[in-house]
C-alpha cells in the first residue's frame, strides 16, 4: 500500500526545507533538526501535575525524568523511552506525547532522559532506563497506588530500550510489569533485510542512517551481539511482560519488529501485533502532525485498558 496522503505531504515539506541527510550530519546538528518537531507537535493537555526530577543511578550518574500525572487518582504509572537512535531525543521533544498519552490512558508517564550517544555509548542508555525503572517501580505510590500495574513502552531506539528492560526484568527478578508497548522498535543489528534493502522504504529513516545510529550508539562489532543492544538475540524470551509491537508498514524496520513480536509469541508471551499501512517509521511520534499517530496512539490506549481491566492481551 502507498503512504497515505499527510505522510507524502509531510515528506515534501521536510523536502522542500533542504539540509544534507541524516548521517551526514553531526550529533548536535541532527539535535537541532529533531527539536525543530517540537513546535509542530503544539503543546498536550494540562496536567494535574508535572514532576521534573532526577533518579539516582548506581554509578553516581543522575537520570532526570518527567512525570506527567493526569489525576489525582492515576491508573498506573507508563515509563515511556523516547526514540531518536539513542542520538536524538529529548523530554521536550516528547511532552505533547506524554501528556496525550497520560490523558488518554488515565496513567502517569515518566518520561525518561536517559543518556545519549555518542557522548555516553552503550550500555549508557539501557543502563539509565533500567535505573529509572526500577525507582519509578519502588516509588509509584508517589504517582499512583502502591501496586499500579507499571508498564513500559517506546518507539524506535526506545522501543529497543523498552524492551530490553522487560528482558532484564524477568532475568533478574526485577519489578513486574503489566505491559511492554513497542513502536517500530530496533530489535536486531542486521541491515540487510528486506525492508532494509527496499527502496520504497528510505523514507523518514534510512538504511545510511540506521548504520550511522548504530555506529554512534555501539561502536564495537562484538557489543552488537548482546541482547542489551540487539533483544532479537536473548537466549530466551521465558517470563517476559505482555507486549503490544507497532510496525510501519514502510519501514526499515518492519521485518526485525515482525520478528520480534514472533520470537516472543513463540516463546508463550502474549503478543498484539499490527501493522500500520501507509505509515512510515515515525508516525507514532508525530502527534498533532501524522493522523497516523493517532491511530497508533489508539492502538496503545486500547492495550493499555486491556491490561487494566485484566483481560487477555494477545489479538
Amino acid at each position: 500500500m502507498a503512504l497515505d496522503s499527510a505522510t507524502t505531504a509531510f515528506l515534501a515539506q521536510m523536502a522542500e526545507a533542504g539540509g544534507p541527510p541524516l548521517h551526514e550530519m553531526s550529533p548536535q546538528e541532527a539535535r537541532t533538526m529533531s527539536d525543530g518537531f517540537i513546535e509542530l507537535c503544539g503543546p498536550g493537555p494540562e496536567m494535574a501535575r508535572v514532576d521534573d526530577i532526577t533518579v539516582p543511578g548506581a554509578d553516581g550518574h543522575e537520570v532526570p525524568v518527567r512525570v506527567l500525572v493526569p489525576t489525582d487518582d492515576a491508573r498506573g504509572v507508563i515509563v515511556y523511552l523516547h526514540g531518536g537512535g539513542w542520538v536524538v531525543g529529548s523530554l521536550d521533544g516528547y511532552d505533547t506525547l506524554g501528556r496525550q498519552l497520560a490523558e488518554r490512558t488515565g496513567c502517569a508517564v515518566a518520561l525518561v532522559d536517559y543518556r545519549l550517544a555518542p557522548e555516553h555509548g552503550f550500555p549508557s542508555a539501557a543502563d539509565d532506563a533500567w535505573t529509572a525503572l526500577q525507582w519509578l517501580a519502588a516509588n509509584r505510590a508517589t504517582y499512583a497506588a502502591a501496586d499500579a500495574p507499571l508498564i513500559v513502552g517506546g518507539d524506535s531506539a526506545g522501543g529497543n530500550l523498552a524492551a530490553v528492560v522487560a528482558q532484564r526484568a524477568a532475568r533478574e527478578n526485577g519489578p513486574e510489569l503489566a505491559l511492554q508497548f513497542l513502536a517500530y522498535p530496533v530489535i536486531d543489528c542486521d541491515f540487510d533485510t528486506p525492508s532494509y534493502l527496499d527502496p520504497a522504504n528510505e523514507l523518514m529513516l534510512t538504511r545510511d542512517a540506521m548504520v550511522w545510529f548504530w555506529d554512534l550508539y555501539v561502536p564495537e562489532a562484538t557489543d552488537r551481539t548482546r541482547w542489551e543492544a540487539a533483544p532479537i538475540n536473548a537466549e530466551s524470551l521465558d517470563g517476559v511482560a505482555p507486549a503490544a509491537v507497532l510496525i510501519a508498514e514502510h519501514d526499515v524496520l518492519h521485518d526485525e519488529g515482525r520478528k520480534y513480536a514472533h520470537a516472543l509469541r513463540s516463546a508463550g508471551v502474549p503478543v498484539r501485533e499490527k501493522v500500520f499501512t501507509g505509515q512510515m517509521h515515525g508516525f507514532f511520534q508525530f502527534v498533532n502532525i501524522l493522523p497516523g499517530a493517532k491511530d497508533g496512539m489508539d492502538y496503545v490506549v486500547e492495550a493499555v485498558e486491556d491490561v487494566l481491566a485484566g483481560a487477555d492481551i494477545a489479538r
